[in-house]
C-alpha cells in the first residue's frame, strides 16, 4: 500500500477545524470517543439544505477525530475530510450527494468468489455424521464450543480445503461481503493456523460478530481471533467481536462501529505482543473506556481459557483500566514486573528467524528503540536491512519503509526475491503466486525520493502509525533524507 505521495500530501486537519467547519455549516454533531457523530449527508431525500437535527434523526455519519475521514454506516459512503467538505458544498447547490460508489472490479470479483465458497461450505453443525463434526471440532480445538454458538455466528466448514469459514456480512443490507478461511497445519508436534481472506488482506475489514450486536449493547470484548469470540460469547454471554487481523492492527475505518460502547475490554491473546497491541489500540479507542486483560498463565486467550475450564467472567472482571494515572506505586506495577520476569524472552523483542547472530547482539526488535547500521557505500546495507525488515514483517510486525536512495520498485524487487528465495526472472510463471503472498505482508512504502523536508517525512510517519499501526520504521538512508546543506546542524 502506498502512502500519500509527496507532491500532494493529504492536508492534515485538526479536530478544532473540523468542529468550526461543522458549526459554520449548521451541521449538528456530538462528540464520541474516536469520532464526531453527525446526521448523514447521504440518507435523506431533501438535498437543498444541510441535514437538520430532529429528535428522531439518527447520527449515522462518523468523522475520525485524528484524520477527518468519514464513514456513513447507513449507506457505507466513505471518504476523506476534503470529500466531506465537497459533499456539503454540492448540497448547498442542490446537487445530490454521491452515495457509496460501485465496488471496483477486484472487489466485485472477490465478492463473487466469496459467494461461491460460502455456497459450497456446509454449516459446521450439520456435517454428514456426528463423528465428522466432532473430529473437525477437535482439529480446531473447539470441541467445547456448542452447536448453538456456531449456528449463532454462522460458522461453516469447507471440506475440500479442510477450512473453517467465517462470513463477513454488510451491516447495511446483510449481503455477504467477504470470508475468512482458517485451516490447521501440523509440523511435527507444532500446530499452526493458516488464514486466508476474500477480499485480500488490505480490503478485508470485518468485525466478526458485528451483525449480532444490538443497539442497546454498551459493553464489548474485542478479541484477536474469531474462535476466541465464539468461546467468549458462549462462556460469558457478553457482546464480543474479533478484529480482522488479530493483534497486527486496528484499521481506523472500523472505529465508527465501536462508538456505541461505553466500555471495551481488549483480550487479544496470550503473549506480550498482544499486550503491546492492546495498549496501542486502547489509545485509538480512547483510554478512558478501555480495559485490558493482561496475558499470564491463568489468563490465556479466551478459547484456551474455555478449554482449561477457567472462569472467563472472572478474568474479564479483573481486566486493568487502560488509563493509568500519572503516578503509580510499586503495588500497581507488581504484576507487570512479574510478567516481565516470567517472559524474559518475549520482553527482549521479536526474534529474527534468519539471523541467530543478530539475536545475540540485539536480542530482538523492540518498539521505541533506534538502531543505526553503518558501513561504506556498496557494502550491502540496503540488501541486509531489506532482509532484516522482511524477516520481522513475515512475523506480523507492521513495517514502513522510507527509501530515499533507491526507488520503491527496485526495493520491492529485492525484497520479493529475498521473500521467494529464488531468481524470479528465470521463473516468471511463478511471479503471480509469490507476488500474491508478498502482497499479504503488513508492509508499506513511503513515496519520497532523494532529499526531503524532515517535517513532511515525520508527518507521513505519524499518519502511517495511526492508519496502519506501524511498529517498525526503516529509513534508508539518513544522509539522503537530510540533504547535504544540513551538515552543520546537530542531527
Amino acid at each position: 500500500d502506498v502512502l500519500p505521495s509527496p507532491e500532494g500530501p493529504v492536508p492534515s486537519v485538526s479536530i478544532t477545524e473540523i468542529r468550526q467547519y461543522l458549526r459554520a455549516q449548521g451541521i449538528p454533531f456530538h462528540d464520541g470517543y474516536s469520532c464526531l457523530h453527525t446526521p448523514s449527508l447521504f440518507t435523506d431525500g431533501r438535498e437543498d439544505q444541510p441535514p437538520a437535527a430532529t429528535a428522531s434523526t439518527p447520527y449515522t455519519l462518523f468523522i475520525d477525530k485524528t484524520t477527518g475521514s468519514f464513514l456513513c454506516t447507513a449507506t457505507l459512503a466513505e471518504g476523506t475530510w476534503q470529500d466531506f467538505q465537497a459533499n456539503v458544498e454540492l448540497r448547498h447547490r442542490g446537487v445530490p450527494s454521491a452515495s457509496s460508489e460501485e465496488p471496483e472490479e477486484d472487489m466485485r470479483r472477490a465478492h463473487e468468489d466469496a459467494r461461491c465458497i460460502w455456497d459450497r461450505a456446509l454449516p459446521l453443525w450439520e456435517l454428514l455424521d456426528e463423528e465428522e463434526t466432532s473430529k473437525t471440532k477437535a482439529m480446531f480445538g473447539i470441541s467445547l464450543v456448542s452447536d448453538a454458538t456456531l449456528k449463532r455466528f454462522g460458522v461453516r466448514y469447507l471440506r475440500t480445503a479442510k477450512s473453517l469459514v467465517f462470513p463477513w456480512f454488510s451491516t447495511r443490507d446483510a449481503t455477504l461481503k467477504g470470508l475468512k478461511l482458517i485451516r490447521v497445519e501440523k509440523k511435527g508436534d507444532v500446530i499452526s493456523y493458516v488464514e486466508e481472506t476474500l477480499p485480500r488482506f488490505d480490503c478485508y475489514r470485518n468485525l466478526f460478530g458485528l451483525p449480532l450486536i444490538s443497539r442497546r449493547d454498551t459493553e464489548l470484548v474485542l478479541t484477536g481471533w474469531e474462535l476466541d469470540a465464539l468461546a467468549l460469547h458462549q462462556a460469558t454471554g457478553v457482546a464480543s467481536l474479533a478484529l480482522p487481523r488479530g493483534a497486527t492492527c486496528l484499521p481506523p475505518a472500523l472505529l465508527p462501529y465501536l462508538e456505541q460502547f461505553k466500555r471495551i475490554t481488549l483480550w487479544l491473546g496470550e503473549d506480550l505482543r498482544s499486550w503491546e497491541a492492546a495498549k496501542l489500540f486502547a489509545r485509538k479507542l480512547s483510554l478512558k473506556r478501555c480495559s485490558l486483560v493482561r496475558p499470564g498463565n491463568l489468563q490465556p486467550r479466551p478459547l484456551e481459557a474455555l478449554n482449561q475450564g477457567l472462569n472467563l467472567t472472572k478474568i474479564l472482571r479483573a481486566a486493568l483500566p487502560a488509563s493509568h494515572k500519572s503516578i503509580v506505586s510499586f503495588r500497581q506495577l507488581r504484576e507487570e514486573v512479574f510478567g516481565e520476569l516470567v517472559n524474559t524472552e518475549q520482553v527482549a523483542g521479536v526474534k529474527w528467524a534468519r539471523f541467530p547472530e543478530l539475536n545475540k547482539l540485539l536480542k530482538g526488535h523492540r518498539r521505541g528503540e533506534l538502531t543505526v547500521f553503518t558501513g561504506p557505500t556498496g557494502s550491502g546495507k540496503t540488501t541486509f536491512i531489506s532482509e532484516y525488515a522482511l524477516d520481522l514483517c513475515m512475523q506480523g510486525v507492521c513495517t514502513l519503509w522510507g527509501s530515499f536512495e533507491i526507488n520503491n520498485v527496485r526495493l520491492a524487487k529485492i525484497m520479493l526475491t529475498q521473500f521467494a528465495g529464488r531468481r524470479l526472472e528465470d521463473q516468471l510463471e511463478l511471479y503471480d503466486e509469490w507476488a500474491d503472498r508478498f502482497e499479504d505482508l503488513p508492509l508499506y512504502f513511503m513515496t519520497f525520493h532523494g532529499q526531503q523536508n524532515i517535517k513532511t517525512v515525520i508527518d507521513t510517519m505519524q499518519h502511517a502509525v495511526y492508519m496502519y499501526d506501524i511498529t517498525h520504521v526503516v529509513v534508508d538512508n539518513l544522509q539522503f533524507m537530510m540533504g547535504h546543506e544540513h551538515l552543520s546542524v546537530d542531527r
